[in-house]
């Protein structure tokens, strides 16, 4: 049997990456075969372009910005995603397609029609079978970044995106739940953590028995 692959999404403060580590462990206790992962950088040339990508210091272009993660992607799904899913195992990817949608298509401004090109080749068609949208007001989700900034977390290029760019890629977000509403399922992450793992083991639990 194929496995899942169920994918994590939100502007970065939302506490995705932290829930996703909680939701690996949850699983594992159930004993299911479960693989985490991350984009950009789930491979070893993933974190090699993670790296370009995230700490240069050059400005990058837009269009070039949207080509280097699609090929993070293609790698990422040829090479991880695919054959773990063969194996039956559940994936849980700490963003995905829908980033690109949202960050390269809303945040940069290309076109829908272009960013689903591009994403169709990147990913051969392959879409998550759930993801869970951690849905933050966007001056939370900035000051949760600046605090994680201030203590042990290596800032980043976008860190420096305006606040408009972020309310551009969450509504994004929003439009795709509101499009997808089965797929995608928005969590609110203005709660305490315990409150939202429990509401995530919940979804992911009823989804995996169906």
């Amino acid at each position: 049997m194929d496995g899942k692959l169920i994918t994590f999404e939100g502007i970065d403060g939302s506490g995705k990456s932290t829930q996703i580590r909680m939701l690996e462990g949850e699983l594992r206790l159930r004993k299911f075969e479960v693989l985490m992962t991350r984009e950009p950088g789930g491979t070893p040339l993933g974190r090699h372009l993670r790296e370009a990508f995230l700490e240069t210091e050059e400005e990058v272009d837009p269009l070039a910005e949207l080509l280097l993660f699609a090929a993070d992607r293609a790698q990422h799904v040829n090479f991880l995603i695919k054959p773990s899913l063969k194996e039956g195992i559940i994936v849980l990817s700490d963003r995905y397609a829908d980033a690109t949608f949202a960050y390269q298509g809303a945040g940069r401004g290309f076109s829908e029609k272009m960013v689903n090109q591009i994403t169709e080749i990147a990913t051969g068609g392959l879409k998550p079978n759930l993801t869970l949208f951690l849905d933050l007001p966007i001056e939370k989700s900035l000051a949760r970044t600046n605090t994680e900034t201030q203590d042990d977390r290596k800032n980043n290029r976008m860190d420096s995106e305006t606040t408009e760019f972020y309310q551009s890629v969450r509504e994004a977000y929003l439009g795709i739940a509101e499009k997808e509403p089965k797929r995608f399922q928005i969590i609110d992450a203005d709660r305490p953590i315990e409150k939202i793992q429990s509401e995530i083991v919940e979804i992911v639990t009823d989804f995996l028995k169906m």
